[in-house]
């Protein structure tokens, strides 16, 4: 265990120009004092280990110094080769790149671990499109994946809710979500992050100017926190509905399931039928239709008035479909 962690150590060090104490405990999920024995042990192993002193200082290695340690374990191997997602790299024009790196590892594994590429393929494989939809690949994604890649700066015409609008753009990142690409980017004039879908980009032309990139940016988070958003902005309406068992837990798969488990969380108690009153929030009254339909007779909507009479004459069709 502590073998590794101090691989782990020199790696890092050797990634960057220098880490202070508690950069190195976080991410060897260590005390700082356990990361002064260990660089200790490094140094006394003959590993060029420097310590800073002071308020800014930290660990860095010396001379240039670069680890030998090229060994992988199977396990270590077979995640490598599973890291890439061979789909998104593809559509991202990134597909010959991928490909030679994966020879190049594969040309320095041991001949014990030569079957590593071929094992992990059989046991993963991640298709990201939800089911029924038509994957396709928005003609400009490599354009804004080389600009993401390169750190330089777009200008994109972006097709909006009302006209096309035009802006300039420090492309950060990219995400794929459910089949859908997005880029979170930051505006030049303004500063702000948004989050564009590439498939409503008409124009994307790359710019002379690179951009410097905001270290504290972290990707996953900010996309995370605008999801959340995102989700909680489009629930504008709100419905009260009345809950068998059944339907209290099959809820959260028919709805927002956030939405959901929070609405259940504040309702009261089931009355003596067993059924449990609750006030939801969706998206509009439209949505909630199509959304609580699937629950059947496990839902009762009391409010608003609207909705519940289209659960009426729902309810009248089906009698009149299938008979008393």
């Amino acid at each position: 265990m502590r073998a590794a962690r101090l691989i782990k150590m020199v790696l890092l060090l050797q990634s960057r120009p220098s880490m202070t104490a508690a950069e190195l405990a976080r991410e060897l999920e260590v005390s700082e004092r356990t990361v002064t024995r260990d660089a200790q042990a490094l140094s006394e192993a003959g590993v060029p280990v420097y310590a800073d002193r002071g308020r800014a200082g930290g660990y860095r290695l010396i001379g240039g110094y670069r680890t030998r340690l090229t060994g992988l374990a199977r396990g270590e191997a077979e995640a490598l080769f599973l890291s890439g997602v061979p789909g998104a790299l593809r559509e991202m024009g990134l597909e010959d790149a991928a490909s030679a790196a994966r020879l190049k590892v594969s040309a320095a594994l041991l001949p014990s671990l030569s079957d590593a590429s071929r094992t992990a393929a059989q046991r993963f494989h991640l298709d990201a499109p939800g089911w029924f939809t038509e994957p396709k690949s928005p003609e400009l994604l490599p354009a804004v994946a080389e600009a993401v890649w390169d750190d330089r700066q777009v200008t994109a015409r972006y097709r909006g809710r009302e006209r096309e609008v035009e802006r300039d753009l420090e492309p950060y990142g990219l995400v794929l979500k459910a089949g859908v690409w997005y880029v979170c980017a930051r505006v030049v004039r303004g500063g702000s992050f948004r989050v564009y879908r590439i498939d409503r980009f008409t124009a994307v032309e790359a710019r002379a100017d690179r951009f410097v990139r905001d270290e504290e940016f972290d990707l996953p988070g900010f996309w995370a926190e605008r999801a959340e958003q995102f989700a909680r902005s489009i629930l504008r309406a709100e419905v009260v509905v009345r809950l068998s068992g059944d339907g209290v837990r099959r809820l959260p798969y028919a709805v927002d399931p956030a939405a959901a488990r929070e609405a259940l969380a504040a309702a009261g108690s089931p009355d003596e039928d067993g059924r449990l009153t609750v006030t939801l929030p969706v998206e509009s009254e439209q949505v909630a239709h199509s959304q609580l339909a699937g629950l059947g007779p496990e839902v009762e909507v009391l409010a608003p008035e609207s909705l519940r009479a289209r659960f009426a004459e729902d309810a009248s069709r089906l009698s009149r479909l299938y008979g008393t």
